[in-house]
């Protein structure tokens, strides 16, 4: 073998080799003489640190998560591995819904009576889930950004609950309808009128079964309805009122010029106003009926 500059052709290929790398700007180690090939750099010469193949060079800290490495393909591997390590929460369920349209009932009167306390709803409540009230509750659904439906969800009433108060029984019942309270004792036996100022409800009964039940409607603080047990001696179906000069259609008198009558004030406007002392009735057909049935001599039973 011929030696050139006492080291043969293979040691001079070897630096030849190590000189361009350096020029390179490469990392070049002192791996031993003769060491060259596949193996270099992995031997005890490297001083313990350990190197993978070309291209997946480990992160420091021996990071090994899929992606973590420098070579050809890392973004790809960190997004898959950022990918598997996020957890999607998973859709919330669409809200209950409570009353919608066709409803009826005590808590629809209440949802009516909610609306017309912050003015989305003008109409008096009627406890059934009508065109009005479903756009109403639409109205009240898009002012507040909520999904505008026109049903009542859960969602919805938390919502309108927080805004409003627990509403009475004359803002639940402000045209009538509301439910009768128990009958006096007096009025279980005979046929009687039993007429209670609670409830604002005029029962018409005979001998303790109750035939029907209307709204009615009181007179004022300075023309208040009397109290007591009366009969009904005067019926006059197309009366006026010789003091007021005001109709009084069906009317059957029963203490002075107190009487049980129709009263289209009454009908237009509620329990808004109040008679001088009658018995108010605001259901026309209604007392039309009691009207043709009720016969002078029978009971009268105004009570709380």
């Amino acid at each position: 073998m011929r030696i050139v500059g006492g080291v043969g052709r293979a040691g001079a290929a070897a630096a030849a080799v190590l000189a361009l790398l350096a020029v390179a700007g490469c990392e070049v180690r002192d791996t031993g003489a003769g060491t060259t090939g596949p193996g270099a750099g992995t031997g005890a010469g490297s001083g313990g640190r350990h190197r993978s193949p070309a291209g997946t060079r480990n992160a420091p800290g021996g990071d090994d998560r899929p992606g973590a490495g420098d070579g050809g393909g890392s973004a790809k591997g960190t997004a898959a591995g950022s990918a598997a390590g996020r957890t999607t929460a998973p859709a919330a369920p669409p809200a209950r819904v409570l009353w919608s349209r066709g409803d009826s009932g005590r808590s629809v009167r209440e949802l009516q009576a909610r609306l017309r306390q912050i003015a989305w709803l003008s109409e008096a409540p009627t406890g059934t889930y009508g065109p009005l009230t479903e756009r109403a509750v639409r109205g009240f659904q898009s002012k507040r950004g909520l999904p505008a439906t026109g049903r009542t969800d859960t969602v919805t009433w938390r919502r309108l609950v927080a805004m409003t108060h627990a509403p009475g029984t004359w803002e639940l019942y402000p045209m009538g309808g509301q439910p009768a309270g128990a009958p006096d004792a007096r009025c279980l036996t005979g046929r009687v009128l039993c007429i209670d100022k609670t409830s604002r409800t005029l029962r018409w009964m005979i001998d303790g079964r109750t035939l029907s039940t209307m709204a009615v409607r009181f007179g004022t603080q300075y023309t208040p309805t009397r109290e007591g047990e009366f009969q009904v001696y005067w019926k006059s179906r197309h009366h006026v009122s010789t003091i007021y000069h005001t109709a009084m259609p069906y009317a059957m008198f029963f203490s002075g010029g107190q009487a049980v009558h129709y009263s289209s004030d009454f009908a237009a406007r509620g329990y808004a106003g109040g008679s001088h002392g009658c018995v108010n009735v605001r259901d026309e057909s209604a007392i039309a009926r009691l009207f043709a049935q009720v016969k002078v001599g029978d009971k009268v039973v105004v009570h709380r």
